[in-house]
């Protein structure tokens, strides 16, 4: 049975020497694991760096330095072959818990525990880590502090929890079977989407969902938008307003898609490009057209999607149109 056990050990030691090493420390850990040409796919302020020189001083040090006592809980931990390019990924997906003792990204310094919610793939070759991507949810955090970038979102926001079940965690090999099962159901809801796309259907019924979701569906979406449970909660508090705020929608495809057990995982480079038309997010529309980097974690029960962790890189696809709201919260909430 093929497994990823060797690229398994390598990140899960990867990540324990990052949480417990020190703000200074952080490049000579990822020295230790990173390739010579190692490269690095973050979320907007971060973007595109190269080495780990740049990724420790841009990313890990300055978050390391601003939470303190900083814990990695994770909720989802798989490994698996890409189905697009062949290489092997590992994900970690979960929460940055800590004090938010001083001030990140220009979002002021709380002095209270914060959690920021994370999605982390590494690609592993020869032995060494040569790929990440890392979403976070910026929003999410100034949430916690009080801080309303954008108008009032659809859904609900709070710290999502893990799995229901609790078995996110697949640090042992699965059967490579199920691996396929789950890929399976995520490729045609993935196709259902693109069809959509194609006839610019925006409303489309429940029972289309249904074919490839549970009815108890619960979608874990970035905050801006919110999570929300059941297919039509889903459509009416998601759905319907991101396919009718938007137009000329088109998948660009992934980095990397793969799936272990009954959780499936994939991002994008970015995934989707769009035009606003106006009421996405509760913003004016406009002839601007963006692209979405997105992140998502899914988990099968028998033939349907259950659950669905999304992060978007919103604060990206707001600049694209002329809106960097880091620079704006920081000048009204933080201005020294």
């Amino acid at each position: 049975m093929q497994d990823f056990q060797q690229e398994k050990a390598l990140v899960r030691q990867y990540l324990a020497d990052m949480e417990s090493a020190s703000a200074d420390a952080v490049e000579s850990v990822m020295a230790g694991y990173a390739a010579d040409d190692y490269r690095f796919y973050g979320v907007h302020p971060f973007n595109e760096l190269s080495g780990v020189a740049e990724v420790a001083a841009k990313v890990w040090r300055p978050l390391k330095q601003a939470l303190t006592r900083m814990q990695r809980r994770q909720d989802v931990f798989m490994a698996g072959e890409s189905e697009i390019d062949g290489d092997r990924w590992v994900t970690s997906m979960g929460h940055f818990m800590g004090l938010l003792d001083g001030d990140w990204l220009g979002i002021p310094a709380s002095r209270k525990l914060v959690m920021l919610r994370y999605a982390e793939f590494n690609c592993v070759k020869d032995g060494k880590i040569s790929r990440t991507g890392f979403f976070v949810d910026i929003i999410g955090l100034m949430h916690q502090l009080g801080i309303n970038p954008l108008p009032v979102q659809t859904g609900a926001s709070f710290v999502y929890p893990g799995p229901r079940d609790h078995d996110g965690l697949l640090f042992d090999a699965h059967p490579p079977e199920e691996a396929a099962r789950t890929l399976e159901v995520l490729n045609l809801m993935i196709d259902d989407l693109s069809e959509l796309n194609r006839t610019a259907n925006d409303r489309c019924p429940p029972e289309l969902l249904a074919r490839r979701w549970s009815e108890d569906m619960v979608w874990y979406g970035p905050a801006g938008i919110g999570a929300t449970y059941t297919i039509e909660r889903y459509q009416q508090q998601h759905q319907y307003p991101f396919r009718e705020g938007l137009k000329d929608k088109v998948f660009n495809g992934h980095v990397c898609r793969f799936a272990e057990g009954n959780f499936a995982c994939f991002f994008g480079w970015p995934n989707l490009s769009n035009t606003p038309t106006g009421g996405f997010l509760g913003l004016p529309g406009g002839e601007i057209r963006a692209d979405m980097r997105v992140v998502d974690v899914y988990r099968r029960e028998g033939g349907k999607l259950v659950e669905n962790w999304v992060l978007i890189d919103i604060p990206y696809w707001l600049k694209q149109q002329g809106l960097d709201i880091l620079e704006r919260t920081s000048s009204i909430v933080n201005p020294a």
